[in-house]
């Protein structure tokens, strides 16, 4: 089954193409026939020529990363963008979530349809579709924020995982969190999942574990592509019965997202270093799953000098659980979905990621932690582990995005620029309630 990629802004459009990159150089890599076949049958068509074609649909309201991300597809000589699978105008969004939401997606609305379209024909069985955007800009937020209404219109049965890139908290745009908090609370309601990057957290460990001294945006999407590739590649469920899983969306959101009322996702990955030290380095499976897990209970997101601490998830016992609190330095699980390649998969000890006392208490660990497994080494990796989280892991943040804008609105600030496209103050009012629910139900996990 296969994947439809919408590209929709600026950083949609270079996650998506580091993306494609990722997934291409891994599946020719790959020793095993049946791995590149699932995973080009999964993300690429091959043309009448024998090329490999990105199932993928890239939206801009200008033209200029769509045509370096065409560019640079073509140069890689391994795979491309199809030659009529882009569109993109004259003029952006001006950084405002109601330009792209009420003008500019309703205005090409039948454009873009019609290129999703007939990428989804052109696949033998859809597995879904993965919109990848922003929640900062106007093109990313607004116009992907309407574009994945549509697609839940024409496709109801089909999933859909948004892939978002959060904004560093220092902020790119003035108006970020107006446009973070409208996308967010609209999103909730389209998606089946929603699958979250931070820009902060990806900057760190491109500083202390890549060790890379001027930091750009390529390198930061280079680290969330490898980390999405480490999810999405193709690998052994409990349920597939020792083939490749068919139906990577489906199955990631059956993992994860039990609850309408919890739908947000975070990603990390061990390990991570320079790719000069790759070779020199070995890894074992209970060093690699040791800080995983202590990076999952204190919500650490990186690997740490911190981990040769033992940190410990002790039920005490007057309640027979622990009291996993926002802030307390424990992160509470509602679901777990650990991914594990690479040699000696099998022999990998994942019972320390079962403990109940990681999770809520209305879902037993059976129930909340998953295990998927391939043999293929990923990404120049001999061993690597890629943990999907829906948990409070994103709750700070998510928190500290509501208080930004709502000490915004209080003030009335810029909201006149969103008002003259059509989005009133009853809309912000309607979208911060939504997320304060949003926050509220993680607070309680």
């Amino acid at each position: 089954m296969s994947v439809v990629t919408v590209q929709l802004g600026q950083c949609g459009n270079q996650v998506g193409q580091e993306l494609f990159d990722v997934l291409c150089s891994d599946a020719q890599e790959g020793q095993r026939k049946s791995y590149r076949a699932a995973s080009c049958e999964r993300f690429f068509h091959q043309t009448a020529h024998g090329e490999l074609e990105a199932r993928a649909v890239l939206v801009d309201m200008e033209p200029k990363v769509i045509n370096h991300s065409l560019a640079k597809a073509a140069r890689s000589g391994r795979w491309r963008y199809g030659e009529t699978s882009h569109f993109s105008q004259k003029q952006g969004a001006g950084n405002n979530w109601a330009n792209g939401y009420c003008v500019l997606g309703p205005r090409h609305r039948e454009a873009v349809e019609e290129l999703v379209r007939r990428e989804v024909e052109r696949c033998d069985r859809l597995a879904g579709l993965m919109p990848i955007m922003s929640v900062a800009g106007g093109t990313g937020s607004g116009v992907g924020t309407y574009t994945t209404q549509c697609l839940r219109d024409i496709y109801p049965t089909s999933f859909i995982l948004n892939h978002l890139t959060w904004p560093y908290g220092t902020g790119e745009v003035i108006v970020q969190n107006y446009n973070s908090v409208l996308t967010l609370a609209h999103l909730y309601q389209l998606s089946d999942s929603i699958l979250v990057h931070e820009n902060d957290t990806v900057h760190r460990v491109c500083g202390q574990l890549l060790n890379i001294k001027q930091i750009s945006f390529g390198d930061v999407n280079r680290v969330i592509a490898h980390q999405l590739g480490g999810v999405l590649q193709p690998a052994l469920t409990p349920d597939s019965h020792g083939a490749h899983s068919r139906n990577p969306l489906g199955e990631l959101v059956a993992a994860l997202a039990c609850h309408p009322e919890y739908k947000l996702l975070s990603v990390c990955s061990v390990p991570q270093m320079p790719s000069s030290s790759i070779a020199y380095s070995t890894f074992s499976w209970p060093g690699l799953l040791r800080p995983l897990r202590q990076m999952l209970i204190s919500n650490a997101k990186m690997e740490e000098g911190q981990f040769s601490i033992d940190w410990q998830v002790r039920p005490p016992a007057e309640s027979g659980r622990s009291k996993c609190l926002p802030g307390s330095g424990v992160n509470t699980s509602l679901a777990n979905l650990l991914v594990l390649r690479g040699k000696d998969v099998y022999s990998a000890e994942t019972g320390g990621f079962e403990e109940p006392s990681i999770y809520t208490p209305w879902l037993s660990p059976d129930e909340a932690f998953t295990v998927w497994k391939s043999p293929v080494p990923f990404d120049k990796y001999e061993k690597s582990a890629t943990l999907v989280s829906n948990s409070q892991a994103l709750l700070r943040s998510l928190d500290d995005i509501v208080r930004k804008a709502w000490n915004m609105f209080a003030s009335r600030a810029y909201i006149h620029q969103y008002a003259k496209f059509g989005i009133s103050e009853e809309d912000f009012l309607d979208s911060f309630t939504h997320l304060e629910q949003v926050v509220s139900s993680y607070s309680q996990l």
